[in-house]
Order: C-alpha cells, then structure tokens, then sequence
C-alpha cells in the first residue's frame, strides 16, 4: 500500500486538511475493500506487508501524525507484524524529519533522495541539502534504530563525469547503506503528455522548471550514461550486492518489498494527491491538484477524489507482464517467449515471440538456470543498456 502527499511546507492549517483529507479517503477505500472482500484479517484480505508513504515530502508530517495513519492502516487493513513499512524523506537537517519518533510510530525502513553526493551536483539539480547532510542523515536513521535506509542516487546529471559519478557512488557506499536506487534523470514533460489536466496526477511544470529541464536535457549524454551505469553494474556486483531490478541494487535479504510488488504486479491500494493504485486488472490514479483533492473528502458528505483509470486487455497485460518481469534480474519464465504464428490469429503473441528471440539472437537476453534447468529468460548487461529497445519491440 502506498501513501501519497502532497509537500507538507506551507501554514499548519494546510497540513491539518491535509491529514484529515487522507484519513477520510483511507476510511472510504477501506470501505470498499470491505464490501468487495471482507473485513480486514478475513479470509479475502490478507493484512498487507509493505507500506510506503511517499511523494511530496512526508517526513515533514509530525511523528504523531505518521503514528495516526500507521494505526488506520492496521486497524482497517491490516499489517502484517513483519510489514516493510517505508517512509520517504530528504536528508536536509530541515527536512530529514523525526526519524525517531517515526521508528516509534512503526516505520522501520527509510528511503533518503540524497541524488548526488558531489556539491556541484547538487547544486545543477538545485538541491538544499549538502554530501554532509546525506552523511548526518544515515547516521540519524541508524542511532534512531531504523532497520533498514536506502540512498537514491542520479546518473547522467548535467556537468556530471564518469569520474565524479564513481565518487558519488563510492561516498554512498562508504556510509554503508542496506539498498540503492540509481535512476537516470528523466526529463520527460508532463504537460506535453497530457498529464497536468483537472485530473491528471501530474503537476503543472513550472517554466522556471521547464526552462531548467530545457537546459538540462542538451547537457545529457547516452553513451555517458551508459558508462556511468555499467561502472555501478559491475562495482556493486564486485562487492556482492545483488541488482534485482534495473534500477535497485541491495545487500542480500535487504530488497525491498514494495518494490518488487511493482515489477511483479501484485495488486496494491493507495491514497493520498497522485496516487497509484493497481487491482491485478485495473490501473487508478488520484488528481495531484491539493485543492481539487481536499474539495472531495471534506464536508458532510465526502466522496472519492477525482482522477482516472485504465483497464488493461489481455494483450496489454501480457506485454506488461514481460517488460516488468524483464525489468528483475529473476527475469521470466522461457515458455513465455513462445507464440502462435499471426497466421493462427495470434498476432501480438507472435510478435512478443519474435522480439524475445530477437533479443536473445542479438544478446540482449540469455537463457539461465534459475533453479529451474534451462528455464528463464532474463537480460545480460547489454540487455539492461538496451532494454527500452528490447521493451518497445515487445509492447
């Protein structure tokens, strides 16, 4: 389950109707999920066993609060005693938040957007926070007995070079952390794909912002990013940390949970502006406008917010079902590059067929054991540089 925010800076009464928002909508999903499969703990609902809260900046939230909404969540959806329950937070001294108090409260696994761990860096993505502060923060996460803290890092940043990316990467692995995200800066643009609409779960672009990511996107270099990642492939693989998705490396047993129910598209809930939620055949998402969310869940006769959604057909969920199985270094299972011939009206499967053995032919894939003989399929490294050609012959 996911707990989406919108930033909680700004004056007190904003993030009061913001708490109260949320509760709300928590109660009427609950409801749902109780009329559709039974109170929490019956046979129909298993109590959940991972919950993040994220987006905006959660850790801003006081301690009491995230106590609040982890014991709504238990009362009306279960958790599992052994639950992964994240929080988000920039490692700011401002922004960091009340690690402490959030271990009290249940939270036990902390994921800081340290980016860069190079000034100059943090400075071109107009960061506040300082290498040092990244430091402080995980020292914090520790002394506050948080089980488990993950570091976000960026690659291909503009101005950055191989060699300040490795130094960035060496510095975050010297602070010893259980789990990393290494994502690409992403420049896409929102409004353009008509994601910023009264209900979208996007944001409007600011045009300072836009101007930034106009700059920033000549700046990027593929094959340096390219580089930069192979680099942190083969570093991490050295020290025996295991890439289990193409973005997230972790120490052995340290994977995290909400992850993996992404790529493994297991059915998740979510609340909050933005959210994304899945029920193993549709996809929802709530508008990111705060306004428009708060106007839905306050009065005497609240509803669901507005937003939208999708239902994936059958030739969309295999598709889906091979990318992000692909995206794990599990990969997936060899029969599901088989197909009939378009000639037998089976088109789309054919054409996934003959993408897979593409990929294989050109080694971007490779058949491997898995405890299974000879039974998956899954990407080489080539594979993972190339992959979103592998993911667009699939789709």
């Amino acid at each position: 389950m996911v707990l989406s925010g919108a930033t909680t800076r700004g004056p007190r009464s904003r993030i009061e109707a913001f708490l109260a928002a949320l509760r709300t909508e928590l109660e009427l999903r609950a409801d749902a999920l109780d009329a559709r499969f039974g109170a929490a703990g019956s046979p129909g609902r298993p109590a959940l066993d991972s919950l993040y809260l994220g987006g905006g900046t959660p850790s801003l939230l006081p301690a009491e609060a995230v106590a609040g909404l982890l014991e709504r969540v238990r009362t009306r959806f279960g958790l599992a005693a052994e639950a992964e329950v994240t929080i988000e937070a920039n490692p700011g001294p401002d922004e960091r938040g009340d690690l402490a108090g959030f271990a009290v409260a249940g939270v036990n696994r902390v994921s800081f957007g340290a980016q860069a761990l190079d000034p100059g860096e943090l400075r071109r993505l107009g960061r506040r926070h300082r290498p040092a502060d990244v430091r402080e923060a995980v020292a914090a996460a520790r002394a506050a007995g948080l089980a488990s803290v993950n570091l976000d890092l960026l690659y291909d940043v503009p101005g950055q070079t191989l060699e300040t990316w490795a130094a960035s990467l060496e510095e975050a692995l010297r602070l010893e952390p259980d789990h990393l995200s290494l994502y690409a800066l992403t420049l896409d643009d929102p409004d353009a794909e008509g994601l910023t609409g009264p209900r979208g779960d996007h944001l409007p672009t600011r045009p300072g912002a836009r101007r930034w990511r106009e700059r920033a996107a000549r700046e990027q270099d593929g094959d340096r990013a390219a580089d930069e990642y192979e680099l942190a492939w083969r570093r991490l693989d050295e020290l025996g940390w295991r890439g289990y998705e193409l973005s997230n490396w972790a120490r052995p047993g340290r994977e995290s949970r909400h992850n993996l129910a992404y790529w493994r598209r297991r059915p998740y809930d979510a609340v909050g502006p933005g959210a994304h939620a899945f029920d193993g055949a549709t996809r929802r998402w709530t508008v990111a406008r705060l306004d428009a969310y708060l106007a839905a869940l306050a009065g005497d006769a609240p509803r669901l917010p507005p937003g939208g959604g999708e239902a994936l057909d059958p030739e969309a969920a295999a598709a889906e079902t091979l990318i992000l199985g692909l995206r794990l270094d599990e990969g997936v299972a060899a029969e599901m590059a088989g197909g009939g011939p378009p000639e037998a009206g089976n088109a789309p499967a054919g054409r996934r067929a003959a993408a897979l053995a593409w990929g294989e032919a050109n080694g971007l894939l490779e058949r491997w054991s898995g405890g299974e003989g000879d039974g998956r399929l899954r990407l080489t490294l080539r594979g993972r540089l190339l992959s979103n050609e592998l993911f667009a012959r699939l789709v």
